[in-house]
């Protein structure tokens, strides 16, 4: 997108399929039980330890709200993003029932030793990935002394398909686009006897991306856990990047699990060019709409044109609206972010992190969207909880940006 002197084009659709009840199947997969058991083997690794909840007060007071915290994911196992998380749990899930055994029953450690090992045998991983999570399944492979071959979809950086090679995988950069790679990963592995290692779910594939969702939920777990030692008020509203939905989806089923009826707000951001959620909404039938093409967006971790089935069921339930987003919004977080006000901690965000939230609350605040403001019931009373899932992941165009200016809304 050019840096002409234009406003960005901002679309929020409200879902009118939102529901107050509770779908019992659904949320009981994102329990407190359940999600201690994946808690309690995340946190066997060595390297394992709470990402920073920061609070930006001066931004608060800027945007006139209460509160505003971000949970900051790019210190996650030193690899600049939340995705491990998934990854970590679904391969430790996947070589448990090989084992024979719970999750529960055993530590990371454990299955790191040369008698599992033995056990196992060679076994491959293969995903597709815009850069974060396949990083994450190349790095829980290699910890485990298996093989991981990771594909990304055309236009990637080269320097995402570097740092997951230096993770030990074999990584290439396709031809095709996000959702095609994903269909080219699915008929490798069922060639080569590979076990697919997706955040997405379709029919007849779904354990694997849940286990990868349960994963991500312990995010909404140390978040509760650190505003308890606080002694503050959950939030009211919760800004989630959709991409195929499977993180918002898993922090907005452990919220919803756990507050029911007192439940915050969800809304989720998607960029225009990759915008399945805001579609779906905006439909009104309840029918999940795929979208197609190039999506091509510097929101590259959101540039999934198809739902993850399981994460769209849950949303569709319990997300209130999304908004489709312009670059230059997430472009303008990123700055933001990068440079706080008075004593606000600074926070690297890469272009699918928190800057989207950041991003579009400066602009509604700057620009007096009053009815978008009132029509998400936000006010000098809200509390709002965003998630920063990725640092400089491309540090290159993030200093494009955030230094040089680009994607800007003026020349």
């Amino acid at each position: 997108m050019d840096n002409k002197s234009t406003q960005p084009k901002l679309n929020l659709v409200k879902n009118n399929l939102f529901s107050s009840s509770y779908n019992e199947s659904e949320l009981s997969d994102f329990s407190e039980r359940m999600i201690d058991k994946v808690y309690t083997f995340q946190k066997t690794h060595e390297s394992y330890s709470k990402t920073p909840l920061f609070t930006l007060s001066n931004l608060a007071k800027h945007f006139r709200i209460a509160d505003l915290k971000v949970k900051d994911e790019s210190f996650r196992f030193g690899l600049n993003a939340f995705k491990v998380l998934g990854g970590i749990y679904a391969i430790g899930k996947y070589v448990a029932e090989l084992l024979n055994k719970e999750i529960e029953e055993l530590s990371f450690s454990e299955l790191q030793t040369e008698k599992v090992k033995k056990q196992l045998g060679q076994l491959t991983f293969i995903s597709a990935t815009d850069g974060n999570h396949g990083k994450g399944v190349a790095w829980a492979a290699r910890e485990l002394g298996q093989k991981a071959i990771i594909y990304l979809p055309k236009g990637s950086a080269e320097t995402r398909r570097k740092a997951i090679e230096n993770e030990g995988a074999t990584s290439k950069i396709s031809d095709v686009n996000y959702d095609q790679t994903v269909q080219l990963c699915a008929d490798l592995a069922e060639k080569n006897g590979w076990i697919m290692v997706q955040d997405t779910a379709w029919e007849g594939y779904e354990k694997i991306p849940l286990w990868i969702m349960q994963g991500y939920a312990t995010i909404a777990k140390e978040v509760m856990e650190e505003m308890e030692v606080m002694d503050e008020s959950p939030p009211t509203h919760i800004f989630l990047q959709a991409g195929v939905g499977s993180f918002a989806a898993s922090i907005t089923a452990y919220f919803t699990e756990i507050y029911r009826e007192k439940a915050p707000m969800i809304i989720l951001l998607e960029p225009h060019e990759a915008n399945c959620y805001y579609r779906s909404f905006a439909n009104g039938k309840g029918d999940m709409e795929i979208v197609t093409g190039d999506l091509n967006s510097i929101m590259a971790g959101l540039c999934c044109g198809a739902p993850n089935t399981r994460a769209f069921r849950l949303l569709s339930q319990y997300a209130t609206a999304s908004f489709s987003l312009d670059d230059r919004i997430a472009a303008l977080g990123m700055r933001v972010l990068g440079n706080p006000l008075k004593d606000d901690p600074k926070i690297i965000s890469g272009e699918s992190g928190a800057c989207t939230t950041i991003g579009l609350l400066e602009y509604l605040v700057s620009n007096e969207c009053t009815e978008i403001l009132e029509e998400l019931e936000i006010t000098n009373d809200s509390r709002i909880l965003c998630i920063n899932t990725e640092g400089d992941t491309d540090r290159e165009h993030y200093r494009e940006i955030v230094w040089e200016g680009t994607h800007t809304f003026k020349e």
